[in-house]
């Protein structure tokens, strides 16, 4: 889908479909012919209730009037909802150019990315196994070629540059799920390699990518990694990415880590997942296609910011080769960990990557996981969990989140939490006793090898799949591709 911007009035451009949202207690700003628009909300068949729609057809146009609730509650997810809902309608209707007449007064919450964010991420659909009507991304198309072709954002202020942002960003995020809705047996550590090295050949002068394999992870010294991957045939993958800017970053600017769990498929081990439990585990890669996205984008904007990016890929399976439950391994940082559960696999893979993003000159850090389960129990789908040793970092994590539209919620570190993970043969366990809060025992895992540097864990167990949000109910959503690329923003203006 084409996506530009104009300062033309709306109903002056040549889309053949206008969407204009509807505020409480405020009249339509443009109207046309006679009030068509304010009359439908005049008889109340237009309302201003989020997601509420109603069509009109005037001056040679299509009209669709879209709830957006109260001012005062106006913001950019009520936004993106709102362009889900327009855009559905609007492709039913037989749209091809869509052209959104942005609310008035509502520049602070960034509406033309939020509009266009709703709508692509709504378009995107994954047809890259389907017979017919096949082909990834923009979902609107058909295999007669039909479908909305352009988005148009009319504003009384020029949002060029929002528009295009908002494009790159989303592109990375649709990316992201194509990667979380590959099936595993074509979704391999090698393929997710591959995937990493194309994006980087796509900004030659400034992303790099490396990639080793299993007697590359064991020459590191990478024990616990190399542990979770001898159970599986297919080659591992250590993938690292590193962004280094055309002009050099200001001083005080650090150099951000993203770390990435990337384990393809997850059977659990011989610690075996539930049957169903186990169908979807294609997408406990979600960290690891995020970050490799995540740094396509970072790339595409040229941000004035150095990030080193690291995916552990690999997949978690039974076999003769598998670790067993009371496996002892040595990480990469000396710290020997004792296996009490084969299906907690993703925390060793973890716990060598982080020390590798150290290794390669991260001063702040961030891992994306799905890791636990439990962080289900506790936030559902809604909410990521979210943890940090550093309360400066932790608020510029929180807030890109916020200008993201990844809802992540503060949980806690705690030297209990710590002591859960001592292991009773090696120095930490990787699982600690049932039901004793073990999204945070994660995470305490997870502190042990961050050396110190200021650290945030997002676990997305819950929000990377089937959101059941309007612009990403079902797959894969591409969380948190959006609040990486407004952390590396907030990061590079120091």
């Amino acid at each position: 889908m084409r996506v530009t911007a104009t300062t033309e009035a709306a109903g002056s451009t040549a889309a053949d479909t206008i969407v204009v949202g509807l505020l409480e207690d405020e009249a339509v700003v443009h109207d046309v012919e006679d009030g068509v628009l304010q009359a439908l909300v005049d008889a109340g068949e237009a309302r201003a209730k989020p997601r509420s729609l109603a069509v009109a057809h005037a001056a040679g146009k299509r009209w669709i009037l879209v709830g957006l609730g109260a001012r005062a509650s106006l913001d950019a997810e009520a936004l993106r909802v709102a362009a889900a809902v327009a855009h559905g309608r609007a492709r039913d209707l037989g749209a091809r150019t869509l052209c959104w007449e942005l609310p008035h007064k509502a520049g602070e919450i960034h509406p033309a990315r939020a509009v266009v964010e709703g709508t692509l991420m709504a378009a995107y659909a994954f047809r890259a196994f389907k017979t017919k009507g096949s082909g990834n991304g923009d979902g609107d198309g058909d295999e007669n070629g039909g479908g909305i072709e352009e988005l148009i954002v009319s504003d009384h202020e020029d949002r060029t540059a929002a528009v295009a942002r908002a494009v790159t960003v989303t592109e990375a995020v649709n990316a992201a799920r194509d990667l979380q809705n590959t099936p595993a047996n074509a979704m391999t550590p090698t393929a997710l390699g591959e995937r990493a090295r194309s994006v980087a050949a796509a900004h030659p002068d400034t992303l790099s990518c490396e990639v080793e394999g299993r007697d590359g992870i064991v020459a590191r010294g990478m024990g616990a990694f190399a542990a979770v991957a001898q159970g599986s045939d297919e080659e591992p993958a250590l993938i690292t990415l590193r962004y280094e800017p055309p002009a050099a970053p200001a001083d005080g600017v650090p150099v951000l880590g993203l770390v990435g769990k990337g384990v393809t498929f997850d059977s659990g081990g011989l610690s075996i997942k539930p049957a169903g439990s186990m169908v979807d585990m294609k997408y406990d890669m979600t960290g690891g296609a995020a970050v490799i996205e995540a740094l396509g984008a970072i790339a595409a904007l040229e941000l004035p910011v150095r990030v080193v990016g690291v995916v552990g890929a690999t997949e978690n399976l039974l076999g003769g080769r598998a670790m067993k439950p009371g496996d002892v391994f040595t990480s990469a940082s000396g710290l020997t960990v004792q296996v009490d559960n084969t299906d907690a696999e993703g925390r060793l893979v973890l716990a060598d990557c982080l020390h590798h993003a150290i290794g390669q000159g991260a001063q702040r850090l961030v891992d994306v996981a799905t890791l636990t389960g439990a962080i289900m129990s506790a936030l559902g789908r809604v909410y990521a969990g979210f943890w940090a040793d550093d309360e400066a970092w932790a608020a510029q994590v929180a807030g890109a989140a916020a200008e993201g539209g990844d809802l992540i919620w503060r949980m806690p570190l705690h030297d209990r939490y710590a002591e859960l993970v001592k292991g009773s043969t090696a120095d930490v366990a990787n699982m600690s006793p049932p039901r004793t809060g073990a999204a945070c025992t994660a995470a305490e895992f997870l502190h042990n090898f961050t050396g110190g540097v200021p650290w945030a864990h997002l676990d997305i167990c819950g929000t990377a799949w089937d959101s059941g949000r309007a612009y990403a109910p079902k797959g894969g959503t591409g969380t948190p591709v959006r609040t990486l690329v407004a952390l590396a923003e907030r990061v590079s203006r120091g």
